[in-house]
């Protein structure tokens, strides 16, 4: 060639594999910048935490490790000028229950079916035994972040939502370490959480997995028939009660389960006891309860996001004896708990407490006393601040005016000492302290105003990113993605260049580009442009609907413009069938497309309009089992006429049908007796089943990979009535019939790899998602099927982006969004007999990227669509030739495309680093950015690596 735009086989391998190697160094450089573990303060809280920051005559042995417990305890209350009212703690932990199914939401009362569930809980509420709170809880909304938020009052990293599968020891300061110093007894029962965050401290524990979500009964059970025989025995200071079951109940049917209520009950009956208990032992010790939830849930159930429904937890203080008077519902933070619970006990506030005392729960204590609350909990934030500024000595600080008071440290140190001077005011008036109450509750108000802007402060407290390194992540990616697109560029150039020999020289269609290609190209760019809008991000399931559809419309009118054209009139009549049929497939395609827009209403602005998933679970269970049997039989259906049209051997067909035909009898078994949506738990059997299923389902798909190459024979170029050419030569012949060849395995493979990924779905999947998982399928077959025999030649990179697009539009007809609280929890552990944080992983992986992996492997069949004329044609054909040609556009086009979304969402999160929203929306969905990366990555690899074993399987065979 004259001039040379192709790259030789070897040379695109090692500069692809080189670039995303790069591109995972770079990503996992930002990642590691971008979201460290939070900074902390080492130790624990001691003596210094009952005097002021700057104070110098603590003289006592703060080495307190060595002090006896009792002693300790002693001195801790004689120091903290706040003596305990409690000695006892009784913690309740009720999963997932949502503040306003106690407290109600916008002053109005929780929903009546509610409040009839949980009877004692609202009379304990009205009468004033029991002060409510709504506490909310920073995203993400998981279980362990949330439970170290309770008990150290610190906010954990965002990343923390990841180790919530891999909980590991908590060493920063907390409630649990500090009772265990003092000599506290402390028992746990319920989520095993608890002993992996705090190993080696409970004195008698009996913890259950939190991860078996189908699981209702059991995991409360477990916690309630230790209840009579611990309440009755008082040697426990720390009774740690988790409940599991109503987070269980939500995963499973949402907000309006049939089972809510009855858990509800349930949970109404056990505080009930608890507080009997109360009652009767009261003169004996002063015991409080309390009873908190983690987080909320949304309106299906799930939880992880930062909407309100996630957020607004409950926070309830329980005695025997009236704590308030007052019946209206108090606001709170969920980090407040832990300072609260330390003043109410006697025990320092953990070192890196960023809430504030909830002062209600206080109301029985003395003026005096209140203020010393206050007091404590002002210096420990005091103390955590100077940790923040290089310079924090508030006694250079001149407050006299107002100038300068909103600049950082300064701002802190004149809000502290404007109270600070009150108090030390009101502290030399004693005999005017019991008449001047309009002093104490100045005091009172500038305590808080110090308090809660040192509280906001520290909670939104971004922690120092090493630019260095951001950098470096960002130029590695940018890097390559440069290389990937170049490589993209090139081959298109060299594909073009090499098309143009084969046309005449007056003919330019193989360089001139086309609307549709001008489309593909829109869509990155919008897509681009989108990202920095946090409304757009939280919606962009409409962007990837509309342009979907959008491109369809266009190969619509392109082929009815090329029916209709006068070029058409020399169209034979076998042709315009085809085109007709090209047509067919164009419009079943965008009613597939239609119908998956409209079956979620996904999002966070409109998730709450109707739309078919809703109108399903309205009519019933039997209709979504009904459909749920449809889809499968569908699938199966499809499956068998697929592999009867390729004119198979009809052995063949039967073997490929009898290998599935016990994966299919075992999702249908499950479909029948188990996935109703409304059982309580998985039976042994039902479990051994599904790891059947997964075993065989595997095994079969290596088994296809591995053998179809050898079984499918090759086809003879003297019988084969395939070519439609006219062949210049014997070799030429040959040539195209072993391409042909090669053509049929790779169909077949990613044909049965894409039926092995349909079935899995219909297991995993919720029941509600069953039909989406069959429109996915078709409307990819259906999409083949064009690209195959449209008429209109679309150029292979144009085919790939297509089906690229497609999968990303699917992502979001099954419901998913950019929040994290869409992850099918439930679904993860289908057929798991116990907890592996590995598998479930993978198996929550499988369900999130259903149809984006669904498309990548449909790509398999693309790759069989190559044009075998252009390829014979060229002076070229030799095996590295054939791989380049079948492999390059399915590798680099989702490679490419995947890497500019990628670069482009870092920039724009380095960017957003100081928004509002950083946390709650931009970071979602750059996890979501890294999975759809790693989908592509697994999608890729498989690919390549069946394309490259099958050809040297067939050129093999070719030459004996």
């Amino acid at each position: 060639m004259g001039n040379d735009y192709s790259l030789t086989c070897k040379n695109l391998t090692l500069f692809t594999v080189s670039s995303v190697v790069i591109q995972i160094i770079g990503l996992y450089l930002f990642i590691v910048g971008f979201f460290p573990v939070k900074p902390s303060l080492s130790g624990m809280s001691g003596f210094e935490s009952f005097y002021p920051p700057a104070d110098n005559s603590i003289h006592l042995d703060n080495n307190i490790s060595t002090w006896p417990p009792e002693k300790l305890k002693s001195l801790y209350q004689e120091l903290s000028g706040v003596p305990p009212l409690y000695d006892r703690l009784i913690f309740m932990v009720i999963d997932g229950l949502p503040a306003e199914f106690l407290l109600g939401k916008d002053g109005k009362p929780p929903p009546k079916v509610f409040m009839e569930a949980m009877p004692y809980t609202q009379s304990l509420l009205a009468s004033g035994l029991a002060i409510g709170y709504h506490a909310k809880a920073a995203p993400p909304t998981v279980t362990m972040p949330r439970l170290k938020a309770m008990v150290s009052g610190a906010i954990g990293g965002f990343l923390d939502v990841a180790s919530n599968f891999n909980t590991q020891a908590f060493l920063e300061d907390n409630l649990i370490a500090q009772f265990h110093r003092i000599g506290w007894k402390m028992m746990m029962l319920g989520d095993e959480t608890w002993l992996k965050l705090f190993p080696n401290m409970f004195d008698k524990h009996d913890g259950v997995s939190s991860f078996f979500v189908k699981d209702t009964i059991e995991v409360d059970y477990n916690v309630s028939r230790h209840l009579t025989n611990e309440l009755c025995h008082t040697d426990n200071d720390l009774l740690i009660l988790h409940y599991l079951g109503l987070d269980h109940v939500g995963h499973i049917g949402g907000r309006n389960s049939a089972l809510m209520s009855p858990k509800l009950m349930e949970m109404d009956r056990v505080i009930e006891r608890i507080h009997s208990t109360l009652v009767q032992e009261m003169k004996q010790r002063g015991t409080l309860l309390v009873v908190v939830s983690d987080h909320g849930m949304t309106d299906g159930g799930n939880h992880g996001g930062s909407s309100y429904e996630e957020t607004d937890s409950v926070a309830l203080f329980i005695s025997a004896e009236k704590i308030s008077d007052a019946e209206n519902i108090k606001e709170a933070y969920q980090v407040d708990i832990a300072s609260t619970l330390a003043l109410l006990f006697g025990v320092p506030i953990p070192k890196n407490n960023v809430g504030t005392v909830m002062t209600d729960v206080f109301s029985s204590f003395r003026a005096e006393q209140q203020l010393r609350i206050l007091e404590l909990n002002s210096w420990q934030l005091l103390r955590l601040l100077q940790t923040h500024f290089t310079e924090f000595e508030c006694a250079r600080f001149s407050c006299e005016s107002g100038s300068g008071k909103n600049d950082g440290a300064e701002r802190f140190c004149c809000s502290y000492l404007a109270a600070n001077e009150l108090h030390e005011s009101w502290k030399s008036k004693n005999s005017l302290r019991s008449t001047n109450r309009d002093d104490y509750l100045s005091i009172v108000m500038a305590y808080h105003d110090f308090l809660g802007i040192a509280s906001k402060w520290l909670s939104s407290r971004s922690t120092d990113k090493p630019f260095v390194q951001l950098a470096l992540g960002i130029a590695a990616m940018l890097l390559s993605c440069l290389v990937l697109m170049s490589l993209l560029f090139l081959l298109v150039r060299g594909n073009n260049f090499q098309g143009s020999e084969n046309v005449s020289s007056s003919d330019d269609k193989t360089h001139k580009w086309h609307l549709e290609e001008f489309f593909i190209v829109a869509v990155m760019c919008i897509l681009v442009l989108s990202m920095a809008s946090s409304s757009m991000v939280e919606e962009e399931q409409y962007i990837w609907h509309f342009m979907t559809s959008s491109f369809y419309l266009i190969l619509l009118r392109k082929t009815i413009h090329s029916t209709t054209s006068g070029s058409a009139l020399t169209l034979t009549s076998g042709k315009k069938v085809r085109k007709i049929h090209s047509i067919c497939c164009i419009i079943a395609v965008l009613v597939c497309r239609r119908v998956l827009r409209g079956w979620h209403q996904g999002g966070v602005n409109w998730s709450y309009l109707p739309d078919i998933s809703k109108l399903l679970e309205q009519a019933g269970t039997v209709s979504i089992k009904s459909l749920h049997l449809l889809s499968l039989v569908l699938v199966v259906i499809t499956f068998s006429a697929v592999l009867l049209a390729m004119r198979l051997r009809i052995e063949l067909v039967l073997f490929l049908l009898l290998i599935y035909f016990i994966p299919v009898l075992i999702v249908l078994e499950q479909i029948l007796k188990y996935q109703d949506g409304t059982f309580t738990s998985s039976s042994i059997q039902s479990t051994t089943m599904i790891q059947i299923f997964y075993a065989l389902i595997g095994t079969i798909t290596v088994g296809i990979l591995l053998s179809l190459p050898w079984l499918i024979p090759i086809r003879d170029p003297k019988t084969s009535k395939d070519i439609t050419t006219r062949a210049s030569s014997d070799a030429l012949q040959e040539s195209q019939c072993e391409l042909r060849s090669i053509r049929d395995v790779i169909f077949v493979i990613g044909w049965c790899y894409s039926f092995s990924w349909s079935l899995l779905q219909l297991l995993l999947q919720q029941p509600i998602n069953s039909m989406p998982t069959y429109l996915l399928l078709s409307q990819v077959l259906a999409t083949l099927y064009y690209f195959s025999d449209g008429g209109i030649h679309l150029k292979h990179w144009t085919k790939v982006a297509a089906l690229y697009y497609l999968g990303m539009a699917g992502h979001f007809g099954l419901g998913n969004t950019n929040t994290l609280a869409t992850i099918d929890v439930a679904g993860a552990f289908i057929g798991m007999s116990s907890h592996s944080t590995v598998i479930s992983g993978i198996l929550m992986f499988i369900i999130t990227y259903a149809s984006p992996m669904l498309a990548l492997l449909s790509t398999l069949m693309d790759v069989s669509m190559v044009d075998a004329r252009t390829l014979a044609n060229s002076q070229y054909v030799d095996f590295g030739h054939l791989l380049k040609e079948t492999l390059g556009y399915p590798c680099l086009v989702p490679l490419g495309l995947n890497s500019v979304v990628l670069l482009a969402y870092t920039i724009v999160l380095l960017v957003m680093r100081n928004h509002l929203f950083v946390w709650s929306v931009f970071s979602p969905k750059y996890l979501y950015v890294c999975g759809t990366t790693a989908c592509v990555y697994i999608g890729v690899s498989f690919m390549a690596l069946t394309v490259t074993y099958a050809c040297i399987v067939r050129y093999y065979r070719h030459r004996l």
